[in-house]
């Protein structure tokens, strides 16, 4: 029996048939590029009306399960879906089949309403190794936009309470991205323990058969849970660790996490972006998770949680600074920061941290100040 190699066959068919050979790949995949950009634009939809809100704490989460998607990928979908709802040009290019997912993937990082036309024709022209590069080079020139955009979404940051005419409390506000997730996170944790409370007393099981008609509605649970959070505060708000908290998730990679300018991911659990210094702040003193993942994004191993400033190192850390040290500064309830973060290699010692408050922690990652010790110790 002969057994032909690839190269005698290609050698044996004619230059027509290749042709067509390969006018076929291309066809097909620009078919597979318009299905992709469909299935986008359900993800899109889907998304923004909630259908994933069934006991998922995310749309990504829940596609990872209905779909079958490692979840890193699926928070790239949602991510890119959420990016072309904002874009029609590249989304039509990827639905017409002219531009490849891989490209449109690598596009949407950059792209805004306003550059959207001159990075559409750089897709056109180039691989998508070539597209890759540019948007390496833009996000390094973009970043400085960037900054100014945090910047702007500190500024407007607000909280509002009033009293209304019949006598309620009104609430609301505008926080920042990793400050907002930490609000739901930490009401979720409070809506918890409502519910193992009530179960406790029996009342969760007042009516086994169906759904009493006292049960609260979501938002007067979010309300319980909000009253629980601000009674807790009042008699705690000097204890605990920032690490032992109920978490907020960030999902950032290692490249970025050493250098802001490397191409990456660094957003929450629900696809939300947080900029690479705001992902370094957090990492600062949190529980870390390690996963790898091969060269086609699937997972392959997952290490151990650990916590970046262990319980005994962060007592004794509290014990000599007693509270923020930035000057004039008296909170003492603080974060462990890095002088040295420990993605650039710092160690995790005493030498190498110091205690701030959020509001100054925040200013050494995000607002350019520096701090560092001095030969004799001192800050």
């Amino acid at each position: 029996m002969q057994v032909d190699s690839p190269s005698v066959l290609a050698a044996q068919l004619p230059f027509e048939e290749l042709d067509r050979l390969g006018d076929e790949i291309a066809e097909l995949s620009a078919h597979l590029d318009a299905a992709t950009a469909r299935l986008l634009t359900l993800i899109l939809e889907f998304d923004a009306r909630g259908g994933w809100n069934t006991g998922f704490r995310s749309c990504a989460a829940w596609l990872s399960w209905r779909v079958g998607l490692i979840l890193g990928a699926a928070r790239e979908r949602v991510r890119v879906a959420r990016a072309l709802g904002s874009l029609p040009l590249l989304a039509q290019a990827l639905a017409h089949g002219q531009l490849s997912y891989a490209k449109v993937r690598a596009l949407t990082r950059v792209a805004t309403p306003e550059t959207e036309a001159r990075l559409l024709a750089v897709g056109r022209a180039g691989t998508a190794a070539h597209v890759e590069r540019i948007v390496r080079g833009w996000r390094s020139v973009d970043r400085q936009a960037e900054t100014r955009e945090t910047a702007r979404r500190h500024a407007g940051r607000s909280l509002h309470v009033r009293t209304d005419e019949d006598g309620m409390i009104v609430v609301s506000g505008r926080l920042e991205p990793e400050v907002g997730e930490l609000l739901k996170q930490a009401l979720a944790a409070a809506r918890e323990t409502l519910y193992q409370r009530a179960r406790a007393r029996g009342e969760a099981a007042a009516n086994p058969g169906g759904v009493s008609a006292e049960t609260p509605t979501m938002a007067q649970q979010r309300a319980d849970a909000l009253a629980l959070l601000a009674e807790s505060a009042l008699h705690h708000l000097d204890r605990g660790a920032p690490g032992e908290r109920y978490q907020v998730v960030v999902h950032v990679d290692a490249q970025v996490l050493a250098d802001p300018d490397q191409p990456g991911q660094s957003v929450l659990e629900d696809g939300a972006r947080v900029s690479a210094e705001t992902s370094q702040r957090l990492a600062c003193d949190a529980s870390r998770v390690v996963m790898r993942h091969d060269d086609s994004g699937r997972l392959v191993e997952i290490g151990a949680r650990t916590r970046t400033i262990p319980p005994a190192l962060r007592r004794a850390l509290h014990d000599r600074d007693r509270s923020c040290r930035f000057p004039g500064r008296g909170v003492r309830f603080g974060q462990g920061h890095h002088l040295r973060h420990w993605a650039h290699g710092g160690p995790t010692t005493l030498s190498n941290l110091a205690l701030l408050c959020r509001r100054h922690h925040r200013a050494v990652h995000e607002e350019g100040y520096q701090v560092a010790r001095g030969p004799d110790g001192a800050l």
